[in-house]
């Protein structure tokens, strides 16, 4: 399937149900507990559900953990979000990527459902998945937070196999809270009462949050650090609960936080014997896993030629304080526009935090203008070029570059 976006289908129907709500993000259950019912309830008739919060980590999590089930032959359902380029890289049906004309056929269904009540667009899409993903049979559905956790519109799911919390950090304190403790509150609202809550490494203030919420809950706890450990030893990883020893391959996805990931979308796995998934399944899935955007050396395309020769060209979708660990690392800094995003720091912002930090920051029109204009720099050897900042920056650098989806 191509990158391109095609013409017509879903895109329109979106752009439609784009306008029934004025804000872009506005957490309630409400909204999205009206539309359910009068969907008759597809929420209920889904397949065992992981549901996966958190602020960093949530998709590669999720890559992992499906990459290790499908291994295990199992068929996995999988809600993602943003997407890059087209929607229909958030829903996964059974190991494929939804089709055009089922997904046009469910958001219509949900439109005429929803009857121009307003809603949010991702409360109108995660009902729209929760009805495709009814309807095909699958063994396990992967769903990932939009934002926050507690009145998030995947929050509906009464009885999951588990609650997952990723690492977190300060984001969207407009919606979540301006401190780490009310954010670890807000992502911590998914744990159910009974149901196992595994969690990555935590500053100790979120983690406390975490445990108070899953002992109201008697939810037990597995911690990294407490319950379960990965670490790297001689190039390979070692991951151990309770239950015993690992000794696994360094996952396929580049970069140490990977490594973190892994671990626990192996503690997961290993928290639902009921599943079935081996250790040797378990290594297939790091070896396997992919997941766009994240630290992915792009392949030759019309974008990576105009750069210089010999020169990598990296992209990441990073988007948290992701400038200052490039301090006196980062030869050259250029700034460029997020197409069609207006929130943020502008080009000649980003450039000036660069210059505060002690990097030369410049501005170019746009991701193939700063690598044209590379070659003007004295850069030997051929650097390695990182493009970063923005999700929605890399899914357009992905399209220009002509790659295909996964």
């Amino acid at each position: 399937m191509s990158l391109s976006r095609p013409v017509g289908g879903p895109d329109a129907i979106l752009e439609r149900l784009a306008a029934l709500h004025p804000q872009r993000i506005d957490l309630s259950l409400d909204r999205v507990h009206r539309l359910l019912a009068a969907l008759d309830h597809p929420e209920l008739r889904l397949p065992p559900v992981i549901h996966v919060a958190g602020t960093n980590g949530k998709g590669s999590t999720i890559a992992f953990l499906r990459a290790a089930l499908e291994a295990a032959g199992k068929r996995v359902h999988v809600y993602t979000s943003p997407h890059l380029v087209r929607f229909n890289e958030r829903i996964r049906l059974a190991g494929a990527l939804v089709e055009d004309a089922a997904l046009s056929q469910a958001l219509d269904q949900v439109e005429a459902a929803n009857a121009g009540a307003p809603i949010t667009l991702f409360e109108i899409t995660t009902a729209a998945a929760f009805v495709l993903f009814a309807q095909v049979p699958a063994d396990v559905l992967l769903l990932e937070v939009g934002l926050g956790g507690r009145l998030d519109a995947t929050n509906v799911v009464d009885a999951p196999l588990a609650s997952v919390i990723t690492p977190l950090s300060i984001d969207h304190v407009d919606f979540l809270g301006p401190t780490l403790e009310l954010i670890a509150a807000e992502k911590a609202g998914i744990i159910k009462r009974r149901v196992p809550v595994i969690v990555a490494a935590q500053p100790e203030e979120a983690l406390e949050v975490i445990e108070r919420a899953a002992a109201r809950k008697l939810a037990p706890v597995l911690a990294r650090g407490q319950q379960w450990t990965m670490h790297e030893e001689a190039g390979r990883l070692v991951y151990s609960d309770e239950a015993g020893l690992l000794d696994l391959p360094r996952p396929r996805l580049m970069g140490a936080h990977q490594i973190d990931n892994a671990g626990l979308a192996v503690a997961t796995l290993r928290a639902l014997p009921q599943l079935g998934v081996s250790a040797a399944a378990i290594e297939a899935g790091l070896r396997a896993a992919e997941w766009p955007a994240r630290l992915q050396r792009l392949a030759p395309g019309p974008l990576t030629a105009r750069a210089p020769a010999d020169v990598e060209v990296w992209l990441d979708g990073g988007h948290n304080a992701f400038l200052a660990p490039f301090a006196g690392l980062a030869r050259e800094v250029i700034a460029v526009p997020v197409p069609g995003e207006h929130k943020g720091l502008s080009p000649e912002e980003v450039a000036a935090a660069a210059a505060v930090l002690g990097m030369s920051g410049s501005v170019a029109r746009d991701v193939g203008a700063a690598l044209d204009g590379l070659a003007a720099f004295p850069l030997v050897p051929p650097p390695r070029v990182l493009i970063a900042g923005s999700l929605y920056l890399a899914g357009a650098v992905l399209q220009e570059n002509g790659a295909a989806l996964l």
